[in-house]
């Protein structure tokens, strides 16, 4: 995460390790250098107007040398021709300010996804993870703040399709066929059962991730922030 405005890297850095993800920050270009060779990022959030060098010469250096880090942009520069500039040069990406998390941080798994495929945000087909939780399909594990979660097989079908869906809402419909493989006669009792349990269980240990969208169904997403 490069950027000389303290307040917007610590705002990006500590919603990033929120989502699971490890992070770096840097102030300025050359700074933003070094850490891209010493820590070899998997990405590269990257201001534009930085105090030495900007953001499309960081970009350009980092190409010269052979290293292909995927970067997105985020920058106050919202011109046309500053856009198709990042974008020409080697940028995934361009996210101009002001700026939703919820969309940054969407486009940053987007970009993962295309460049490294789908296990990218974790580097491990079988571990799944959003914010603080972690499933592990290896051993069958679950940790929540790296506190264990005990789970019956139906309660770990149940947060295995959330957890491979983050923030997307899931109909009634949709979690009863996955999860217990046939029609409940629209009978969705036994699912709140389940996701009362679940609450129990990963919600006890931290902020609430499992949400009710009346009339649709259930989301796996982080609480929102008080106005």
């Amino acid at each position: 995460m490069v950027d000389d405005e303290e307040a917007i890297t610590d705002l990006v850095s500590t919603a990033l390790r929120y989502e699971g993800f490890s992070v770096t920050t840097a102030e300025t270009g050359q700074q933003a250098l070094d850490a891209a060779e010493s820590s070899r990022p998997h990405l590269i959030v990257l201001d534009v107007m930085l105090p030495d060098l900007d953001g499309f010469e960081v970009a350009r250096r980092l190409h010269a040398r052979g290293q292909d880090v995927p970067v997105l942009f985020l920058t106050a520069r919202d011109a046309t021709e500053d856009k198709v500039r990042g974008l020409t040069i080697g940028g995934d990406d361009y996210v101009t300010k002001p700026f939703s998390l919820e969309e940054l941080v969407a486009r940053i798994r987007a970009v993962l996804r295309r460049t490294y495929g789908p296990a990218s945000e974790t580097g491990d087909p079988e571990l799944l993870r959003f914010a603080d939780l972690e499933m592990d399909d290896a051993s069958h594990e679950v940790r929540r703040a790296g506190a264990d979660i005990e789970l019956t097989a139906t309660e770990y079908r149940l947060l295995r399709y959330l957890l491979a869906n983050p923030r997307r809402v899931l109909s009634r419909a949709q979690i009863l066929d996955h999860v217990w493989s046939y029609d409940f006669g629209g009978d969705g009792r036994v699912l709140e059962t389940y996701i009362s349990y679940l609450r129990k269980k990963v919600d006890a240990l931290g902020p609430p991730l499992i949400h009710t969208v009346r009339g649709v169904g259930y989301v796996l997403r982080a609480p929102k922030a008080a106005p």
